[in-house]
Protein backbone atom coordinates (compact mmCIF):
# COMPACT_ATOMS: atom_id res chain seq x y z
CA UNK A 1 0.00 0.00 0.00
CA UNK A 2 1.34 3.41 -0.94
CA UNK A 3 1.91 6.10 1.68
CA UNK A 4 -0.79 8.21 0.01
CA UNK A 5 -3.34 5.37 0.22
CA UNK A 6 -2.44 4.66 3.84
CA UNK A 7 -2.90 8.30 4.75
CA UNK A 8 -6.42 8.23 3.29
CA UNK A 9 -7.56 5.51 5.68
CA UNK A 10 -9.57 6.50 8.75
CA UNK A 11 -9.77 5.29 12.31
CA UNK A 12 -13.03 4.05 13.79
CA UNK A 13 -13.28 7.38 15.64
CA UNK A 14 -12.99 9.27 12.37
CA UNK A 15 -15.77 7.13 10.88
CA UNK A 16 -17.96 7.71 13.92
CA UNK A 17 -17.53 11.48 13.56
CA UNK A 18 -18.43 11.32 9.86
CA UNK A 19 -21.60 9.31 10.41
CA UNK A 20 -22.84 10.89 13.64
CA UNK A 21 -24.56 13.81 11.92
CA UNK A 22 -26.78 11.58 9.76
CA UNK A 23 -27.04 8.72 12.24
CA UNK A 24 -27.04 10.15 15.79
CA UNK A 25 -27.49 6.69 17.35
CA UNK A 26 -24.36 5.22 15.78
CA UNK A 27 -21.71 4.05 18.25
CA UNK A 28 -18.33 2.38 18.07
CA UNK A 29 -19.97 -0.73 19.49
CA UNK A 30 -22.48 -0.73 16.62
CA UNK A 31 -19.69 -0.47 14.03
CA UNK A 32 -17.83 -3.32 15.71
CA UNK A 33 -21.02 -5.38 15.76
CA UNK A 34 -21.56 -4.88 12.02
CA UNK A 35 -17.97 -5.98 11.47
CA UNK A 36 -18.50 -9.09 13.62
CA UNK A 37 -21.53 -9.91 11.46
CA UNK A 38 -19.35 -9.75 8.35
CA UNK A 39 -21.11 -6.76 6.77
CA UNK A 40 -17.97 -4.62 6.73
CA UNK A 41 -14.32 -5.67 6.61
CA UNK A 42 -12.01 -2.76 7.47
CA UNK A 43 -8.31 -3.20 7.05
CA UNK A 44 -6.06 -3.67 10.07
CA UNK A 45 -2.85 -1.86 10.84
CA UNK A 46 0.21 -3.93 11.89
CA UNK A 47 -0.72 -3.13 15.50
CA UNK A 48 -4.30 -4.35 14.99
CA UNK A 49 -6.17 -1.05 14.72
CA UNK A 50 -9.09 -0.84 12.30
CA UNK A 51 -8.50 1.32 9.23
CA UNK A 52 -11.50 2.36 7.13
CA UNK A 53 -11.56 3.50 3.52
CA UNK A 54 -14.09 5.79 1.86
CA UNK A 55 -15.70 2.65 0.42
CA UNK A 56 -16.09 1.24 3.93
CA UNK A 57 -17.85 4.43 5.04
CA UNK A 58 -20.19 4.31 2.03
CA UNK A 59 -20.98 0.68 2.86
CA UNK A 60 -21.78 1.66 6.45
CA UNK A 61 -24.07 4.44 5.26
CA UNK A 62 -25.93 1.95 3.08
CA UNK A 63 -26.34 -0.50 5.97
CA UNK A 64 -27.50 2.14 8.44
CA UNK A 65 -29.95 3.64 5.95
CA UNK A 66 -31.45 0.21 5.26
CA UNK A 67 -31.90 -0.34 8.98
CA UNK A 68 -33.16 3.08 10.05
CA UNK A 69 -35.38 4.08 7.14
CA UNK A 70 -36.56 0.77 5.77
CA UNK A 71 -36.37 -1.70 8.69
CA UNK A 72 -34.46 -4.25 6.63
CA UNK A 73 -33.09 -7.10 8.78
CA UNK A 74 -29.38 -7.85 8.62
CA UNK A 75 -29.88 -11.04 6.63
CA UNK A 76 -31.54 -9.08 3.82
CA UNK A 77 -28.91 -6.34 3.96
CA UNK A 78 -26.20 -9.01 3.83
CA UNK A 79 -27.79 -10.54 0.73
CA UNK A 80 -27.91 -7.15 -0.97
CA UNK A 81 -24.29 -6.41 -0.10
CA UNK A 82 -23.20 -9.80 -1.40
CA UNK A 83 -25.06 -9.12 -4.63
CA UNK A 84 -23.36 -5.72 -4.92
CA UNK A 85 -19.97 -7.33 -4.33
CA UNK A 86 -20.72 -9.72 -7.21
CA UNK A 87 -21.62 -6.80 -9.44
CA UNK A 88 -25.29 -7.72 -9.63
CA UNK A 89 -28.04 -5.07 -9.81
CA UNK A 90 -29.65 -4.35 -6.45
CA UNK A 91 -32.72 -2.19 -5.82
CA UNK A 92 -32.09 0.98 -3.81
CA UNK A 93 -32.90 0.80 -0.08
CA UNK A 94 -36.15 2.67 -0.56
CA UNK A 95 -37.48 0.45 -3.32
CA UNK A 96 -40.65 -1.46 -2.60
CA UNK A 97 -39.62 -5.10 -2.97
CA UNK A 98 -41.87 -8.07 -3.46
CA UNK A 99 -42.91 -9.96 -0.38
CA UNK A 100 -40.25 -12.59 -1.14
CA UNK A 101 -37.05 -12.66 -3.11
CA UNK A 102 -35.79 -15.46 -5.29
CA UNK A 103 -34.44 -17.38 -2.30
CA UNK A 104 -37.76 -17.25 -0.45
CA UNK A 105 -36.52 -14.72 2.11
CA UNK A 106 -39.29 -12.43 3.28
CA UNK A 107 -38.86 -8.69 2.78
CA UNK A 108 -40.97 -6.03 4.46
CA UNK A 109 -43.63 -4.35 2.38
CA UNK A 110 -44.22 -0.64 2.85
CA UNK A 111 -47.69 -0.08 4.26
CA UNK A 112 -48.11 3.67 4.00
CA UNK A 113 -51.44 3.69 5.77
CA UNK A 114 -49.94 2.18 8.91
CA UNK A 115 -48.21 5.34 10.10
CA UNK A 116 -48.63 5.16 13.85
CA UNK A 117 -46.42 8.19 14.50
CA UNK A 118 -48.90 10.79 13.28
CA UNK A 119 -50.57 13.03 15.86
CA UNK A 120 -53.95 11.52 15.04
CA UNK A 121 -53.20 8.32 13.12
CA UNK A 122 -55.96 7.01 10.91
CA UNK A 123 -57.35 3.67 12.08
CA UNK A 124 -55.55 0.83 10.35
CA UNK A 125 -56.60 -2.80 10.38
CA UNK A 126 -54.25 -5.50 9.17
CA UNK A 127 -54.86 -9.12 8.41
CA UNK A 128 -52.36 -11.68 9.63
CA UNK A 129 -50.85 -11.94 6.15
CA UNK A 130 -50.58 -8.16 5.82
CA UNK A 131 -48.78 -7.94 9.15
CA UNK A 132 -46.36 -10.74 8.27
CA UNK A 133 -45.60 -9.22 4.86
CA UNK A 134 -45.51 -5.63 6.06
CA UNK A 135 -43.11 -6.36 8.92
CA UNK A 136 -41.04 -8.91 7.00
CA UNK A 137 -41.28 -11.45 9.83
CA UNK A 138 -42.15 -15.13 9.94
CA UNK A 139 -45.05 -16.83 11.68
CA UNK A 140 -42.81 -18.02 14.52
CA UNK A 141 -41.83 -14.49 15.52
CA UNK A 142 -45.43 -13.32 15.30
CA UNK A 143 -46.50 -16.19 17.53
CA UNK A 144 -43.90 -15.15 20.10
CA UNK A 145 -45.04 -11.54 19.98
CA UNK A 146 -48.59 -12.68 20.63
CA UNK A 147 -47.54 -15.08 23.38
CA UNK A 148 -45.77 -12.32 25.32
CA UNK A 149 -48.55 -9.81 24.71
CA UNK A 150 -46.63 -7.37 22.52
CA UNK A 151 -49.22 -7.61 19.73
CA UNK A 152 -52.83 -8.68 19.96
CA UNK A 153 -55.38 -9.72 17.41
CA UNK A 154 -58.95 -8.58 18.05
CA UNK A 155 -61.89 -10.74 17.08
CA UNK A 156 -60.31 -14.16 17.51
CA UNK A 157 -58.49 -16.18 14.85
CA UNK A 158 -60.35 -14.41 12.04
CA UNK A 159 -59.83 -10.96 13.55
CA UNK A 160 -57.41 -8.17 12.69
CA UNK A 161 -54.39 -6.32 14.07
CA UNK A 162 -54.25 -2.59 14.72
CA UNK A 163 -51.66 -0.46 12.93
CA UNK A 164 -49.39 -0.27 15.99
CA UNK A 165 -48.75 -4.00 15.64
CA UNK A 166 -46.79 -3.29 12.46
CA UNK A 167 -44.42 -0.92 14.27
CA UNK A 168 -44.03 -3.37 17.15
CA UNK A 169 -43.29 -6.29 14.83
CA UNK A 170 -40.78 -4.36 12.71
CA UNK A 171 -38.98 -3.03 15.77
CA UNK A 172 -38.88 -6.42 17.45
CA UNK A 173 -37.37 -7.90 14.28
CA UNK A 174 -34.73 -5.15 14.16
CA UNK A 175 -33.86 -5.71 17.83
CA UNK A 176 -33.59 -9.41 17.08
CA UNK A 177 -30.64 -8.65 14.84
CA UNK A 178 -28.82 -7.46 17.98
CA UNK A 179 -29.59 -10.68 19.83
CA UNK A 180 -32.76 -9.62 21.63
CA UNK A 181 -35.43 -12.28 21.93
CA UNK A 182 -39.10 -11.47 22.37
CA UNK A 183 -38.95 -12.52 26.01
CA UNK A 184 -36.38 -9.80 26.60
CA UNK A 185 -38.92 -7.20 25.48
CA UNK A 186 -41.38 -7.98 28.26
CA UNK A 187 -39.81 -5.28 30.43
CA UNK A 188 -40.56 -2.69 27.73
CA UNK A 189 -44.15 -3.93 27.49
CA UNK A 190 -44.53 -3.70 31.28
CA UNK A 191 -43.15 -0.14 31.26
CA UNK A 192 -45.58 0.83 28.50
CA UNK A 193 -48.49 -0.67 30.45
CA UNK A 194 -47.52 1.39 33.49
CA UNK A 195 -47.46 4.54 31.38
CA UNK A 196 -50.90 3.73 29.99
CA UNK A 197 -52.20 3.27 33.51
CA UNK A 198 -50.77 6.62 34.56
CA UNK A 199 -52.37 8.37 31.59
CA UNK A 200 -55.70 6.63 32.21
CA UNK A 201 -55.79 8.10 35.72
CA UNK A 202 -55.26 11.61 34.37
CA UNK A 203 -57.92 11.48 31.64
CA UNK A 204 -60.51 9.45 33.59
CA UNK A 205 -62.30 12.60 34.90
CA UNK A 206 -62.58 13.95 31.36
CA UNK A 207 -64.06 10.67 30.12
CA UNK A 208 -66.76 10.82 32.83
CA UNK A 209 -68.03 14.17 31.59
CA UNK A 210 -71.23 14.15 29.59
CA UNK A 211 -70.45 17.33 27.68
CA UNK A 212 -70.05 17.20 23.89
CA UNK A 213 -66.48 16.66 22.80
CA UNK A 214 -65.34 15.32 26.18
CA UNK A 215 -64.07 12.08 24.68
CA UNK A 216 -62.12 13.88 21.93
CA UNK A 217 -60.59 16.21 24.54
CA UNK A 218 -59.55 13.24 26.65
CA UNK A 219 -57.98 11.59 23.60
CA UNK A 220 -55.97 14.72 22.78
CA UNK A 221 -54.79 14.99 26.38
CA UNK A 222 -53.77 11.32 26.40
CA UNK A 223 -51.76 11.73 23.18
CA UNK A 224 -49.97 14.81 24.52
CA UNK A 225 -49.02 13.05 27.74
CA UNK A 226 -47.91 9.98 25.82
CA UNK A 227 -45.65 12.07 23.57
CA UNK A 228 -44.08 13.73 26.60
CA UNK A 229 -43.58 10.37 28.29
CA UNK A 230 -41.85 8.96 25.21
CA UNK A 231 -39.61 12.03 25.01
CA UNK A 232 -38.70 11.70 28.69
CA UNK A 233 -37.99 7.99 28.30
CA UNK A 234 -35.66 8.62 25.34
CA UNK A 235 -33.78 11.32 27.24
CA UNK A 236 -33.35 9.10 30.31
CA UNK A 237 -32.08 6.20 28.22
CA UNK A 238 -29.65 8.51 26.40
CA UNK A 239 -28.36 9.92 29.69
CA UNK A 240 -27.97 6.45 31.15
CA UNK A 241 -26.04 5.20 28.13
CA UNK A 242 -23.75 8.20 28.23
CA UNK A 243 -22.90 7.49 31.86
CA UNK A 244 -22.23 3.80 31.18
CA UNK A 245 -20.33 4.18 27.90
CA UNK A 246 -18.31 7.36 28.39
CA UNK A 247 -14.89 6.76 29.94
Amino acid sequence: MSARAAAALMTIGDVLALLKGDFPDITISKIRFLESEGLIEPQRSPSGYRKFSDADVDRLRYILTCQRDHYLPLRVIRQRLQALDRGEPVPPPGARPASQNGNGTRRPRTLVAADTTAEEPAPVRLTRRQLLDGAGIDAELLASLEEYGLVRRTGGNNGHYEGEALTVARTAAALGEFGFEVRHLRALKAAADRQVGMIDQVVAPQLRRRSPGAHEEAARTAREIAALAVRLHAALVSAGLRESLDP
